[in-house]
């Protein structure tokens, strides 16, 4: 099996893609074999090889002990026999999947796979995707055979981003295969690394759909929570409130309204949708609550706006200030955040707000979204402040800090947006601050 001469150091696994999947993978693997990471960005791969993880799932410290092989070079796939492909599925404009970056892995791995190779996707697709579209490229690029010079898996990345006690080892990993042999063959070289364990799935789609539909059940029970926060907040209810209430039940979920960004949650069902909707069938529950997630942005944007009306603030010369930009807590990871939606909806009533995250991606920020961040310490007049994004850092902030960011005035009246809920509503009630929460 592959898995002996891995252990042996006969052959090496290479993880086609290093960012927030595919570099966690690729270090853990290095601890028990020998490793190839590619990733044709060679600005990270020269950040890995200085010792630095722009992501911070592992650390710098993991980074600069690591033996990955870091490289930019797709010759070197050719010395793997058993190749990882960890590349982003985004959408396009339209919500359509964009397969671009794993048709263009595939692509590469073509054109070096060697007879006997295995190649195991891990992004996240609709079914049929591995089968229907990345098989064919891998025939065609390298002149092969599947099934018969080489094989190919499905285990969908189930990382959190940012999660450090649900990390890479203790998560499930699905696994599927061609055949019975690669599906054994695949099991047994995760089983290296994952402590948990294994689920070995019927077949290719299975797994696919299972990554989908995982994904798509929590954006829908999130959908239904901001539903009812909207709804609350035209009752005059808070949403925080009632949840805590609801969740001394035993069997209560405990999802709370937010907003739903990211590369997983706020991307995995239109996939799901659009393979839907090209066998015949148009979805009523995915899609509407997709559309309810969407909206969230624009919501908390215009509830932000009523509020500076009802403080007696001329809203475009409002200062506003966002605490946090990331799709998500604890990581500077900032693809399809929904805080940009907040800002956009501001922007449509002529306010430009001021951003603050102490751990976003500054590269990131500026080539994808052309926004500068500005120091927290450099705040000090603000009318009002959103609290978009639960870091540490932002939980950590004592109620005079929070005050610090606003201006002198007693008599002006202020306004907090606690998107996340972190804030001491009496407190600041108490103070006089117009606060709202989702």
């Amino acid at each position: 099996m592959i898995k002996n001469d891995l252990i042996n150091k006969k052959e090496k696994i290479a993880v086609i893609g290093l960012g927030y999947v595919g570099m966690p993978l690729a270090v853990a693997f290095a601890k028990k074999i020998e490793v190839i990471g590619f990733d044709l960005n060679e600005n990270k791969i020269n950040l890995y090889k200085s010792g630095i993880d722009p992501t911070n799932e592992v650390g710098n410290l993991a980074i600069k002990q690591t033996s990955v092989e870091f490289t930019a070079n797709e010759k070197k796939l050719s010395e793997a026999k058993f190749l990882i492909v960890a590349v982003p599925t985004p959408i396009n404009l339209d919500k359509t999947p964009d397969l671009t970056p794993v048709e263009g892995a595939s692509k590469i791995i073509g054109r070096n796979l060697v007879k006997g190779a295995t190649v195991v996707y891990e992004s996240t697709v609709y079914p049929g995707v591995t089968e229907d579209v990345c098989i064919p490229i891998l025939e065609r690029e390298s002149g092969l055979k599947c099934g018969v010079d080489f094989k190919v898996g499905y285990s969908p990345e189930r990382i959190n981003p940012g999660d450090k006690v649900h990390t890479l080892e203790k998560i499930i990993k699905i696994v599927s295969g061609i055949d019975n042999d690669s599906l054994e063959e695949i099991s047994a070289v995760y089983e290296l690394i994952i402590e948990a364990g294994v689920h070995r799935a019927s077949s290719i789609k299975v797994a696919e759909a299972a990554k989908v539909v995982e994904n798509s059940q929590r954006d829908i029970n999130i959908a239904f929570m901001n539903e009812l926060a909207m709804v609350f907040d035209r009752m005059g209810i808070n949403t925080k409130d009632v949840i805590e209430a609801m969740n001394t039940k035993w069997n209560s979920l405990g999802f709370y309204p937010g907003l739903v960004g990211g590369h997983c949650i706020g991307v995995d069902p239109y996939y799901f949708i659009y393979e839907a909707e090209r066998l015949g069938y148009h979805s009523q529950i995915i899609l509407s609550g997709r559309k309810i997630n969407d909206g969230m942005g624009k919501f908390i944007a215009d509830s932000t706006i009523k509020k500076l009306i009802q403080a007696d603030k001329i809203v475009k010369r409002s200062k506003i200030v966002i605490l946090g930009m990331t799709f998500k807590e604890n990581t500077p990871d900032t693809r399809n955040s929904k805080v940009v939606d907040i800002i956009e909806g501001l922007r449509e009533y002529g306010v430009e707000p001021t951003i603050v995250d102490p751990i976003a991606d500054k590269n990131e920020m500026d080539k994808e979204y052309q926004i500068k961040l500005v120091n927290i310490k450099d705040i000090n007049e603000a009318d009002c402040v959103i609290v978009a994004v639960a870091h540490d850092q932002f939980k950590k902030m004592k109620n005079r800090e929070i005050e610090g960011l606003f201006g002198d005035s007693e008599n002006d009246r202020k306004v907090i947006v606690d998107v996340k809920g972190l804030l001491d509503k009496e407190y600041y009630q108490e103070k006089g601050y117009l606060y709202w929460q989702l």
